[in-house]
């Protein structure tokens, strides 16, 4: 049976040990990035591994095509891809959202923070449904893009590969909340978001 929010506010079973209000994600970002854990070594080395990647690609089409037709490719994986991978990464967090049973969910921005998300109101997420929403859209479009960059032609292999290091990079706030877990690795925590308040809590069982 899911726990419900009033079931986490037992202070005999339960210990709220963090609020953070959505306006100042962007610092609880930051903080947890810096973090060291295996966890965030992965997620730079993967950073850097991507933008190698693409550089080499962008070494090897040089020579083979128009300068003109580079930039272009060059926008596409920078700019345009990016805007339009947007709402495919917010939809791929709201698929495992209703698959643990959420219902109120809700998709928004801080454009004063350069942030997108997608929260369930009121929805009590145990760790491994937490670790699963936030993984779903790195993994599902870097399994795709990957696809994508073996089969397709220089040009898109170039403008693909600069999408698959960019998205790595937008995913910096999913991997930051993970950090947190990981950081409290020993500790089983649950979280829910109150949308109306834009407040997410985090609880310790006992």
């Amino acid at each position: 049976m899911s726990l419900k929010v009033k079931d986490l506010e037992d202070q005999v079973n339960y210990r709220q040990i963090l609020a953070i209000p959505y306006n100042e994600l962007i610092n609880f970002v930051l903080d947890y990035l810096k973090r060291k854990t295996g966890l965030m070594v992965f997620f730079w080395a993967l950073n850097i591994f991507f933008l190698l990647t693409a550089l080499s690609f962008r070494f090897h089409i040089s020579g083979y095509f128009a300068l003109k037709n580079i930039f272009l490719h060059s926008m596409l994986g920078l700019v345009v891809f990016p805007i339009l991978c947007i709402p495919v990464h917010e939809l791929l967090h709201v698929i495992p959202f209703l698959l643990t049973g959420a219902r109120k969910i809700r998709v928004g921005m801080d454009l004063k923070q350069y942030i997108f998300y997608v929260t369930a109101h009121r929805h009590v997420a145990s760790p491994g449904e937490f670790r699963f929403i936030a993984l779903v859209p790195f993994i599902a479009i870097s399994i795709a893009l990957i696809i994508m960059i073996i089969l397709l032609p220089g040009l898109w292999k170039w403008s693909l590969s600069l999408l698959l290091f960019v998205h790595t990079t937008m995913c910096a706030g999913d991997f930051a909340m993970l950090n947190f877990y990981q950081i409290n690795k020993g500790k089983k925590i649950y979280s829910w978001d109150d949308a109306d308040d834009k407040i997410a809590y985090f609880y310790e069982e006992l």
